[in-house]
């Protein structure tokens, strides 16, 4: 009786093992894809030369400090 037991229990101990191995061999880290480059019709570039010309720079506007931003810097 003892032995088909133990006969059972490494039967089944067996197949479970083998399963787990199965399962695990073959997998492999999984590699980052390169990103795929355009096509030269679509870059940046391309795109910029049809476009229209180009917008002048904005006029540039001095920030008022505040009496709150004065005094941090006074502090600092």
């Amino acid at each position: 009786m003892a032995d088909l037991v133990k006969e059972l229990i490494s039967g089944v101990v067996d197949s479970v093992l083998k399963e787990i191995l199965k399962k695990t061999t073959g997998r492999v880290t999984t590699k980052r894809k390169r990103r795929k480059t355009r096509p030269a019709a679509t870059t940046k570039v391309a795109r910029k030369t049809t476009s229209a010309k180009p917008k002048p720079a904005r006029k540039q506007v001095s920030k008022r400090r505040t009496a709150a931003g004065r005094s941090r810097q006074r502090r600092s």
